[in-house]
């Protein structure tokens, strides 16, 4: 059965995003094999987040697949985006610290994920720091490179600092 599922799964992946009949076809028939199957259930979940913008049906497949397996590294990361996108923000910031207990995940897209999520709370030094940490856990020079370029972007969204000098100069008058 496991076989079969597989076959059925990487075949649903292979046809993912770009033919989106097909890659259901597959995935409900590796659902139907086994119906508690987080990667099955996961990329389901991301056709419902990213193709189709249903969110909340989204937010059912990927808590499915978190409750058939809570030890998939696949799954977290795809939910996260999908509650960062749904603006689901104390969830995913909850599911987050979950997350990077987890042993072999990607930690390096879950702090990315989490510099997102202050940034989109409007914390951009906090974004700052995340990305720090983020950092620390790039293993690749384009790693590396996006968070550099996400750092730029955020100091570019930063309120600009007036110095204080300049501007006692400008308003120091004679007759003061």
């Amino acid at each position: 059965m496991t076989l079969v599922k597989n076959k059925y799964y990487f075949e649903a992946l292979d046809n993912y995003p770009y033919s989106l009949p097909e890659c259901l076809e597959a995935l409900n028939y590796a659902l139907s094999y086994d119906p508690e199957d987080a990667d099955s259930l996961c990329l389901m979940g991301r056709i419902y987040s990213e193709m189709l913008s249903d969110y909340e049906k989204a937010k059912l497949y990927f808590e499915e697949a978190m409750q058939c397996d809570v030890t998939n590294l696949n799954v977290p990361q795809y939910y996260i985006k999908c509650l960062l996108d749904n603006e689901d923000f104390q969830e995913a910031e909850k599911l987050i610290e979950y997350s990077l207990k987890i042993k072999g995940i990607d930690k390096a897209t879950l702090w990315f994920y989490r510099s997102l999520l202050s940034e989109k709370r409007g914390s951009f030094v906090n974004a700052l720091k995340f990305l720090d940490e983020t950092a620390k856990y790039c293993f690749s020079e384009h790693s590396l490179n996006v968070v550099k370029n996400r750092k730029k972007f955020i100091k570019s969204k930063m309120p600009k600092k007036i110095k204080l000098k300049r501007r006692r100069r400008r308003i120091k008058s004679p007759f003061l």
